[in-house]
């Protein structure tokens, strides 16, 4: 009797329909890289912050995977209705302390007083970038709420201009600067539109090997090998802590790294790994 109901329990399992828990990642706009290849007059500039994507629909907070962020609900109370991206941060510097807040799937509470929600788009909004900004700044002063705020957005008359407010910004711990084409409507996707300005680049990569460490590292990591989207491999042997060598990334990780710049087969110059991404 066991085994028949063992049996039709099985059969009716094969017979269901197989619902998909795969999320879906949002489609938002990504920045290249500048390259002086652009009428900085014609951009608003923004410092570039290093904290955690969001994406606001009006009713979930989600990383750019699209996985939902488990925020407090009182956090999520003070936001408008209106479509929001932009980074949860805390100040510069603080990547590894924000990421670890807002990863929680339980919200730590005291630490998500400290958090604040960055605004530099408006997904889906009509008219220019320009006139977007504008309206962001309405809105952050609508919610009234301490850890809403809007990205500050400010012209450049030139090149020089531009490498000023950089080495300003990189001198005070910051990352570099955003330039948004002030004209531009909102579109998705990487575009020119969207440009970021740095000393040092940074991209992913997926850990497809890990290489043992010889000497001082005898018994640790060594080097990761990665692959690039388009291919490309190579190895990752600087910028990991101690603990990352004794347990480094698993392989399938995407990784970011940093590099200076290409080589003229296409290969990061000076490439340092900084950290797993994980949203």
């Amino acid at each position: 009797m066991s085994r028949l109901l063992g049996a039709l329990l099985f059969g009716l399992a094969l017979s269901l329909p197989i619902v998909s828990c795969a999320v879906e990642p949002p489609a938002i706009l990504l920045a290249n890289v500048y390259r002086e290849q652009v009428d900085v007059s014609r951009y608003l500039v923004s410092e570039k912050l290093d904290g955690v994507r969001a994406i606001w629909d009006g009713q979930v907070l989600r990383f750019r995977s699209g996985k939902t962020i488990h925020a407090p609900d009182w956090f999520i109370a003070g936001l408008p209705e209106q479509a929001l991206d932009g980074e949860l941060w805390i100040a510069r510097g603080q990547f590894e302390r924000v990421s670890g807040i807002v990863r929680r799937e339980v919200p730590d509470e005291a630490g998500w007083r400290e958090v604040r929600y960055m605004i530099f788009e408006l997904p889906g909004a009509p008219g220019t970038f320009s006139e977007r900004a504008e309206r962001i700044r309405r809105l952050v002063h609508q919610a009234n709420v301490p850890w809403l705020r809007e990205i500050e957005q400010f012209s450049v008359a030139n090149r020089t201009s531009l490498k000023k407010h950089l080495d300003e910004v990189v001198k005070g711990g910051g990352e570099g600067l955003m330039l948004h084409l002030a004209d531009a409507a909102y579109e998705t996707g990487r575009s020119d539109v969207l440009l970021k300005l740095k000393p040092w680049q940074d991209a992913e990569a997926v850990v497809v090997a890990h290489q043992a460490g010889k000497g001082r590292f005898a018994g640790y990591l060594g080097a990761l090998k990665v692959r690039t989207p388009d291919g490309r491999e190579f190895l990752l042997g600087t910028g990991f802590s101690k603990a990352q060598r004794q347990q480094p990334p698993a392989i399938g990780t995407t990784v970011t790294y940093r590099f200076r710049d290409l080589t003229n087969k296409g290969m990061p110059r000076f490439a340092c790994f900084l950290r797993v991404r994980n949203d």
